[in-house]
């Protein structure tokens, strides 16, 4: 069964830091450009960071520029996303995605595989 499986998520103090993991199961995620979406309550889905196949390239949207990292271990095919300096606005459901191509990493319908997502709760 090809699946991906979010975990990581929970309630963090503004300020405060979490790592997201996502791991595949049932194909390799070494062919995949990786995308971390997130989805707030009441907003549409939106894209927050991805990577290229090799992790040698990365986008992320500008709200989390110079706080959240993105990264990859293709040997144990998983993808990271490393938050730091969390806000209120972080708060959303985090989904990771495969697709194909880097310059569609944002297009949520260029995605071949999603998870089902990890609430992340930023509240004091």
């Amino acid at each position: 069964q090809l699946q991906l499986v979010e975990s990581g998520g929970g309630l963090v103090q503004p300020g405060g830091s979490l790592t997201l993991s996502c791991a595949a199961s049932g194909f390799t995620l070494d062919d995949y450009v990786m995308t971390w979406f997130r989805q707030a309550p009441g907003k549409e889905r939106e894209g927050v960071s991805c990577i290229s196949t090799n992790g040698r390239t990365t986008n992320y949207a500008d709200s989390v520029k110079g706080r959240f990292t993105i990264s990859r271990d293709n040997a144990k095919n998983m993808v990271f996303l490393q938050m730091n300096n969390l806000e209120p606005e972080d708060t959303a459901v985090y989904y990771c995605a495969a697709g194909w191509i880097q310059a569609l990493c944002f297009d949520q319908n260029a995605m071949d595989y999603w998870g089902k997502g990890t609430l992340v709760t930023v509240s004091s």
